[in-house]
């Protein structure tokens, strides 16, 4: 999670310090010979346990324990993650979605204890039920206490002589399970919903992970959006943008009556109210924001021609620079 460049490069080293502090024949050859002694005892391992964890192993190895492992302390579950698709109108108006994804509950069979029905744990002999063990190592320092996870219960404290068929002893089962979730209105792509409580189950009484929810939003075929406004690009022939008139404009609910002034150039952008994306965390809507093209026609009938023709002997063939392109009234009219 973290996103430093040299995020990866530390992790991989606390997890070698951790490899060697955990493994007593790595430790005895560093002891003895430092890093390079390592080096014929092939690749590191990755871990894949709890930061706390890893700390509680590295200073519990030094003699520093806090005296209760932290295995055997509450920990939260895992937090998850799924993607989900929403068509452009879903994220504007919102929408209740059936979500289906799988996570590890407690098993069906024994109750997320590990043991057959019938049969129960038992305290592990090893570590007296501590999921811990201690050995007092002699150094040019004096005594040093080293605490390291029991061999024998993995730190749980308990042995698990009849494991359970369907968990294997892990408590856990993997489920499908199926969610309704109510989408707010005005989300985007990129937007993240956490469902407290949904994620992995927690351990040792420790409260269960997050499931969150990570928004893609597809593309309409005409409406594009900008922050909470919605964008349509909208053609009108020439009479209409000569003479002006009033037209039906498609919004993403019923059509809405614009009216186009005489003369209208193309570019010109036309807001309606409250046509937009709902605001997220308060009331109100944005605008839906309507920019006028001029559409020329390609082929004309006869009676047309004749009439752009006279149209045409009026109008002069005088032309005239413009100072501003069409892209600069665009980013004008845009707001930049």
């Amino acid at each position: 999670m973290n996103k430093s460049p040299d995020a990866e490069e530390k992790f991989k080293e606390i997890n070698e310090a951790y490899g060697v502090l955990s493994d007593q024949e790595k430790r005895a050859r560093y002891d003895r010979y430092g890093r390079a002694g390592l080096g014929n005892l092939g690749g590191f391992h990755d871990y894949t346990m709890d930061f706390s964890d890893l700390v509680e192993e590295l200073f519990g190895s030094f003699g520093f324990s806090s005296g209760r492992s932290s295995r055997r302390s509450p920990r939260r579950g895992r937090d998850l993650q799924m993607t989900v698709n929403l068509t452009f109108e879903e994220a504007v108006f919102g929408v209740e979605k059936e979500l289906e994804f799988q996570r590890e509950e407690s098993c069906s069979r024994c109750g997320g204890k590990g043991a057959e029905p019938g049969t129960s744990p038992v305290r592990c002999g090893t570590c007296n039920g501590q999921g811990e063990v201690r050995q007092v190592r002699q150094t040019f320092l004096g005594q040093m206490v080293q605490t390291a996870t029991c061999p024998t219960c993995g730190g749980r404290g308990e042995v698990i002589s009849s494991p359970c068929r369907i968990c294997r002893g892990g408590g856990l089962e993997q489920k499908r399970v199926t969610k309704r979730v109510e989408i707010p209105a005005g989300v985007d792509s990129g937007t993240q919903i956490r469902l407290n409580g949904e994620g992995g189950p927690g351990v040792n009484g420790g409260p269960n992970g997050s499931l969150y929810l990570a928004l893609d939003v597809q593309p309409h075929k005409f409406f594009k959006r900008r922050e909470n406004d919605i964008l349509l690009n909208l053609n009108i022939n020439v009479a209409q943008a000569v003479l002006g008139a009033e037209i039906d404009v498609p919004t993403l609910e019923e059509d809405a009556k614009l009216k186009i002034p005489s003369g209208t150039q193309p570019g010109k952008v036309f807001h309606i109210k409250g046509k937009g994306v709902p605001y997220l965390r308060r009331n109100g809507r944005g605008d839906q924001l309507v920019i006028v093209g001029v559409d020329i026609p390609s082929r004309l009938s006869k009676e047309q021609r004749e009439l752009f023709e006279k149209l045409a002997e009026t109008l002069g063939t005088t032309v005239k620079p413009q100072e501003k392109g069409f892209l600069d009234w665009l980013n004008e009219a845009l707001g930049g």
